[in-house]
């Protein structure tokens, strides 16, 4: 079967006046996400925070030149797009043209994790109805595909989506990031696992951070009725935690990454403030959307530790060597209401495994750890 060069993708979009992409990085879009970041100007490639980010920063651009963006996200982030999609770009408010690029996670009739089952059933009934025409991407006529797509934004003055399934692109090889950490985000889990014990109530993030976390305790023979796995969701780990927090005495950990910090950043301000003295938070920041491709984010730009401080967390501290980080979680889990950064490096084992558990049974066996009674 034939691929889709990424690269000759990229110069028909500009061949087509798209000249600026923006959005949140996919793994069925990481081939092409990797060859965006490789040919375009850092200025030219915006990894938003969110996918509605991307979204208004799109209608930006064409509002002040005249000329379009593409938006990649994965289909999970369409949630995230609904408002600005309907209450800005759309051709009965602003009418805003901007190509959608959207990678279909959970294709009915593709194998793929709890998550994307329904969201993948979904994803075209609801490009129908956000009104967004749309074509799914195939190898042997994408270049008509994408012709119709620049020709039908611009002739509507809308948004114009092209849904990518999996295997569409060819593999586009990523630049190396030279990298000065040594602490993996693997050990540094097993690390806080060993301090916390495995009676402490945990929410780890989405991706791989939750992998990682469920074969620890595997290999540990731990039981896994004390963590939630976010295993959709993306950004609303501490959200899940601090509900938690107001709904139990018992002191919850929520285990996070820079992506998830990142995508809904705000949250952080009021969970800081009213999550309650038994909330715990944990950023482990690799400064990059590992699990979909290493895209990097913002987060080793930026002084994450401030930012928390400046939330309300009452103490916040940052490590990046393995020899502190023991002791620096032992302070966290004495301190009500603090925060713990976490730098580590890239990467992971090649055979990393994914939960075995439903999600729904890993929800019936907490509730039963904080004495929840089920209406």
């Amino acid at each position: 079967m034939n691929l889709i060069d990424p690269a000759a993708f990229h110069a028909r979009l500009g061949g087509h006046g798209i000249d600026l992409f923006a959005g949140v990085p996919d793994s069925l879009l990481q081939d092409l996400c990797a060859c965006i970041e490789d040919l375009s100007p850092r200025e030219k490639n915006i990894i938003t925070a969110n996918e509605g980010n991307a979204v208004a920063l799109a209608c930006g651009y064409h509002i002040a030149t005249g000329r379009y963006a593409a938006v990649y996200l994965q289909n999970s982030g369409l949630g995230n797009t609904v408002n600005p999609l309907l209450s800005l770009a759309h051709p009965q408010v602003y009418g805003v043209p901007m190509l959608l690029v959207v990678g279909w996670r959970g294709e009915p009739g593709v194998k793929d994790e709890p998550q994307h089952v329904a969201q993948g059933r979904l994803t075209l009934p609801t490009l129908d109805t956000l009104e967004a025409p749309y074509q799914v991407l195939d190898p042997q006529q994408w270049e008509a595909q994408v012709d119709w797509a620049i020709d039908q934004m611009r002739s509507s003055s809308a948004p114009v989506a092209l849904v990518v399934r999996k295997g569409t692109f060819a593999r586009y090889a990523a630049a190396e990031r030279p990298t000065s950490l040594r602490l993996s985000r693997e050990r540094a889990l097993e690390i806080v696992a060993d301090t916390i014990g495995p009676d402490a109530f945990v929410v780890s993030t989405t991706g791989k951070t939750s992998r990682e976390l469920f074969e620890i305790r595997e290999r540990r023979g731990e039981g896994h009725s004390h963590d939630f796995l976010t295993v959709g969701g993306m950004g609303h780990a501490a959200s899940i935690a601090m509900g938690m927090c107001l709904g139990t005495d018992e002191t919850v950990f929520c285990i996070d990454g820079d992506g998830g910090f990142l995508m809904h950043l705000g949250s952080l301000a009021v969970t800081a403030q009213q999550a309650g003295q038994n909330f715990r938070y944990l950023l482990i920041n690799n400064g990059a959307h590992e699990s979909v491709g290493g895209q990097p984010t913002v987060a080793f730009d930026i002084d994450v530790a401030a930012m928390l401080t400046a939330a309300g967390f009452g103490q916040v501290e940052s490590v990046r060597d393995e020899t502190e980080l023991a002791d620096a979680v032992r302070r966290l889990a004495a301190t009500p209401r603090s925060a713990l950064v976490v730098e580590v490096a890239q990467g992971s084992r090649p055979d990393l495994g994914r939960p075995t558990i439903a999600p729904a049974a890993n929800k019936v066996d907490m509730m039963a750890q904080f004495g929840a009674s089920r209406p």
